[in-house]
């Protein structure tokens, strides 16, 4: 039996490091097993495609890199979207969808009762597309998604986690 040289173990510690470095921006923790969230990241943009076949979750995204992207956007692959709660260290906003008319509704802070509107800083567009891109409205979503940008304050406040929850439809 051959001995390993040195330069032989030097390469295996060396890919062995390679291997274990960190080199995502984002570490990604959902509560469910099922749920899957990808991510595509460039400079200036972070999209991250939520996949929930239970329809109701949650996950949180910490940030590894130093700054976040300026421009934050989420995608829920979801039928409906009845509850969504998006919250940092310093802002937490919830939405809601209606399944009847498609009707959206944002506050921030838990105050349901004061909503926000597209003046204000924290607000937070809702697409609703069809599994070709397009606007629709109708409800529920068949391969369809909702997708969220996130309010600048959020990219710009830099927290180290954000922390998503989602509900599709209520169930009784």
């Amino acid at each position: 039996m051959r001995k390993p040289t040195i330069a032989l173990l030097l390469g295996i510690m060396a890919i062995g490091t390679s291997i274990g470095e960190d080199t995502k921006n984002f570490r990604i923790t959902t509560r469910r097993s099922s749920d899957r969230v990808e991510e595509t990241i460039t400079d200036k943009k972070a999209m991250f495609v939520v996949h929930s076949p239970v329809g109701i979750s949650s996950a949180t995204i910490d940030r590894m890199a130093e700054h976040w992207p300026e421009t934050i956007v989420i995608q829920l692959r979801l039928k409906g979207l009845e509850s969504f709660k998006l919250s940092s260290e310093k802002l937490k906003l919830e939405a809601s969808v209606s399944s009847q008319n498609g009707e959206q509704r944002l506050w921030k802070g838990g105050n349901e009762e004061v909503l926000l509107d597209s003046k204000n800083p924290s607000w937070m567009a809702i697409l609703i597309k069809n599994a070709d891109g397009k606007a629709t409205k109708t409800i529920p979503l068949n391969e369809g998604y909702f997708e969220l940008q996130l309010p600048k304050s959020f990219s710009e406040s830099n927290p180290k986690t954000l922390t998503l929850s989602w509900i599709d439809f209520y169930r009784n």
